[in-house]
């Protein structure tokens, strides 16, 4: 059996939080970003939150600086994106 990575060598990550415009529902906005190398992570309000490889950072930045999906706030802990842009808190599954 293979050992598990550590933190420290597993793959870097940005989360984005931005406001989306004229969506009406998460497939929408799935199909608008599928050109880019990002996976939605939450959607309401006209609002979402996504994630993309550290790598890739820079470029999606840049794509999602126009309408209609503004990136407005960005960190590596989700817990920080969603405080910024007002995500309700979702319940744990244990």
């Amino acid at each position: 059996m293979a050992k598990k990575l550590s933190k420290a060598l597993r793959g870097k990550r940005r989360w984005i939080g931005c406001n989306c415009t004229g969506f009406n529902s998460r497939k929408e906005v799935e199909n608008f970003l599928s050109d880019l190398p990002v996976k939605l992570y939450d959607f309401e309000n006209d609002k979402c939150i996504i994630v993309v490889q550290l790598e890739q950072y820079e470029h999606v930045k840049q794509k999602l600086s126009s309408e209609p999906i503004i990136s407005v706030t960005s960190s590596g802990k989700i817990r920080l994106v969603r405080e910024r842009m007002h995500f309700s808190r979702k319940p744990r599954k244990r």
